[in-house]
């Protein structure tokens, strides 16, 4: 019966290594948002998060009236310092996002994901929100001011390549 079930199955996906099956399951998995909708919706708001602990302490920021309903992440349920690490944690495993094939950017043209400069930046903002993450678990502001600089650096670096240019329809070039 063992045997009889193991022969069925060969062939399918569940006898297919799981790094493979992930490989094709990235490759069949439409990616719906823009470059720069990706970035508006989870990246800048996550950086804000970490940019502003570094002026005003996370412990002070009072709880919204309904902090369930919140929209400052600062001032939710899960706010104060908790909303700045889990903003430097989201902000590094959302750099996995910007290595997805199939992206595009606002203009169009293919996020240049071939790029060796691209995947050297995305890594930069990994580090980078790694390293806030490190800064706000200690709960110290200067610690955060240092981890928002080098997030400052890993972002200028790759928006002074792919974003920052006069024309729209050269970005991503």
């Amino acid at each position: 019966m063992r045997r009889a079930l193991l022969t069925a199955l060969a062939g399918t996906a569940l006898c297919v290594p799981a790094v493979d099956r992930a490989h094709a399951q990235s490759a069949a998995t439409p990616v719906p948002a823009t470059l720069n909708q990706l970035m508006r919706g989870t990246l800048y708001p996550s950086a804000n998060v970490v940019f502003a602990a570094q002026d005003v302490n996370p412990a002070d920021i009072p709880r919204a009236k309904d902090p369930n309903m919140a929209t400052d992440l600062l001032t939710t349920v899960f706010g104060k310092w908790e909303a700045v690490e889990n903003s430097a944690l989201a902000i590094s495993e959302v750099a996995n996002l910007l290595t997805l094939p199939g992206r595009k950017c606002s203009n169009g043209l293919d996020v240049p994901v071939k790029n060796a400069d691209w995947d050297k930046f995305v890594q930069q903002l990994r580090d980078a929100g790694m390293t806030a993450y490190a800064a706000a678990k200690t709960k110290d502001q200067d610690k955060m001011t240092d981890a928002a600089g080098v997030m400052t650096t890993a972002c200028a670096n790759c928006h002074n390549k792919y974003r920052e240019k006069r024309n729209p329809a050269d970005r991503c070039k």
